[in-house]
């Protein structure tokens, strides 16, 4: 079962939206607290003064979608400000050389008092600057190793197979895996881990941006699992990210395990969602619904298999349903693309040939 935009060759986003985007990825101040929606799904409306008003154009959008961000601000913790974007500081550990690329193991600094492990591989041969890729793992005891080839299931090796197909990967620890267990984000301000790992994600977007190899301008991310939905979470707050495939990373809260949330509740997730919201998905200030259609117009990819235990599919399309009309508004319905395989929590190789082909035209590059 198969839902998929045409694609197109265009994918250019207007400058005016991005800047906008990135006033609005500020968070709001804290005695202007956001609106709360109860209903989730219907997008096309925002409160103004109390009372709900339709969207009918992307300028009415960018108010809703400030209040989606200053919810999601609510359960995970402001998003930092550039006081903690110290220097980068890339250190290199190690070098492997590879026929396609050579994999470098390298720490960079996320803000004062924290380096972050991770994986960069660069491809051999390039002879101008080629888009960077931010590869975010899924849940597993060695973290990074998995993309890059090193981990003990299929399917998970993106970074290695965007490297080989002439792109910059990067891939950093999430905390708690890896070689990054030692950081406390709490001790460091954070009100969750989730937040922590965006602005590491933000800063891994610096480092790409920094390297003579990486054209600025052309940033992806790609994630399974775990790293589904932080790709979703890190292209939220930061607009640099121009395409995003995710999978098995979400559904609508309401379906996550019959709406049982307590596994966003542990400390390296959202804690808050238990001791302020009470696991409840009604007392939410936010959802999937809203994260997915808060990256429009950008291109998105979702592989959203239909035995995924762990993000049961009918509440995907739910995410799906709410987020097309937004990226409608902006004549963007090319632009989100889902793809549903009969298996469960995995991501085949038929669907990734997909999304690499949706990353390289998002990024307007020929595929090598």
């Amino acid at each position: 079962m198969v839902e998929s935009g045409i694609m197109r060759s265009r994918y250019m986003i207007p400058i005016l939206v991005l800047l906008t985007q990135m006033v609005i990825a500020m968070p709001l101040a804290a005695e202007t607290p956001p609106p709360f929606y109860p209903d989730k799904s219907n997008l096309l409306v925002y409160i103004e003064a109390g009372e709900a008003r339709p969207v009918t154009n992307p300028d009415d959008w960018q108010k809703r979608r400030a209040h989606i961000l200053a919810n999601m601000e609510l359960v995970m913790g402001p998003f930092p400000d550039d006081a903690r974007r110290v220097p980068l500081d890339i250190q290199v550990l190690d070098e492997q050389d590879f026929p396609a690329f050579t994999r470098r193991k390298i720490t960079y600094s996320a803000e004062p008092g924290d380096r972050v492990p991770a994986y960069l591989l660069v491809p051999k041969g390039i002879d101008e600057r080629v888009p960077g890729v931010l590869c975010l793992h899924p849940t597993y005891e060695h973290g990074k190793d998995m993309v890059v080839g090193l981990g003990d299931k299929p399917n998970r090796n993106y970074a290695e197979e965007l490297a080989g197909r002439g792109y910059v990967a990067l891939a950093p620890d999430y905390m708690t895996f890896g070689e990054y267990r030692a950081v406390d984000p709490y001790a460091l301000g954070y009100q969750s881990g989730t937040m922590k790992c965006i602005w590491n994600h933000v800063r891994a977007v610096d480092v790409l941006q920094s390297l003579p190899e990486v054209d600025p301008a052309r940033i992806g991310c790609i994630g399974h699992s775990l790293g589904g939905h932080n790709t979703l979470f890190a292209g939220v707050f930061d607009p640099r990210i121009k395409v995003m495939v995710t999978s098995c990373g979400f559904n609508a809260f309401p379906k996550y395990y019959e709406g049982n949330l307590t596994g966003w509740t542990s400390n390296r997730y959202m804690p808050r969602i238990d001791t302020v919201y009470g696991k409840d998905p009604a007392r939410m200030p936010f959802d999937f619904t809203e994260v997915l259609a808060a990256l429009a117009p950008r291109p998105v990819f979702v592989n959203a298999p239909l035995r995924d235990a762990n993000f049961e599919v009918s509440g995907v399309y739910d995410c799906l349903a709410a987020a097309r009309p937004v990226y409608a508004l902006f004549g963007a319905e090319d632009r989100l693309v889902a793809q549903h395989p009969d298996c469960e929590h995995d991501f085949p190789p038929e669907v990734r040939e997909a999304a690499y082909a949706f990353m390289a035209s998002a990024l307007e590059a020929e595929e090598p």
